[in-house]
């Protein structure tokens, strides 16, 4: 005998000769179908194209941007996500370095901009380092870069009040990996929205 649980009933049944199949809606709606294996078989591929074509979105949906973000406008003006996505919270480093590259200087200046436009906002800016090196060593270079960026907003007339510093060294990685890619990615300034 074979036994399957399929929504909340039990499907009892020697399968090589007959199978009986009981199907139970989320409203306890019974649907209930008897024949041989290779009908059952049938019934069931339907049934999941069915199920399938009750899905509410489409691919016409994903081509037109449905849902991919691009058509988005649920993101509040002045908030973290907003800073995030609209611009860009970390910058990153060489090896054992903590001077800004243009190209951080670029995002750092868009930070600046944002912060200026929303006056009450603080933020932590968390230094971090690769996975090489003692973690004193990581810890006072994340601790450099992070003041780095603070130093650079200061200095386009971001209160220094508003802007808090914390080293994490190399105890949170971005990307677990012990490669130039995962390294280049964890020497970073992440500026978070208090």
């Amino acid at each position: 005998m074979l036994k399957t649980k399929v929504g909340r009933r039990l499907f009892v049944g020697d399968w090589r000769k007959e199978a009986a199949l009981v199907l139970t809606s989320p409203a306890n709606q019974q649907l209930s179908f008897k024949g041989s294996l290779n009908m059952r078989m049938k019934f069931l591929a339907l049934a999941a194209v069915a199920l399938l074509a009750a899905c509410e979105s489409t691919p016409n949906d994903a081509a037109n941007g449905a849902n991919t973000g691009a058509q988005q406008t649920s993101v509040r003006p002045g908030s973290a996500e907003d800073f995030v996505v609209n611009v860009g919270d970390r910058v990153f480093f060489g090896l054992d370095r903590f001077d800004l590259s243009p190209e951080a200087r670029a995002t750092l200046d868009r930070q600046a901009k944002w912060l200026q436009t929303y006056g009450s906002v603080t933020v932590t800016v968390e230094g971090h380092a690769d996975e090489r090196g003692t973690r004193e060593y990581n810890l006072a270079l994340g601790e450099r870069r992070a003041n780095s960026v603070k130093n650079y907003l200061a200095a386009k007339g971001i209160p220094a009040a508003r802007v808090n510093v914390v080293s994490y060294g190399k105890e949170r990685p971005a990307v677990v990996g012990s490669n130039e890619a995962a390294w280049s990615q964890n020497r970073r300034a992440v500026t978070v929205v208090n």
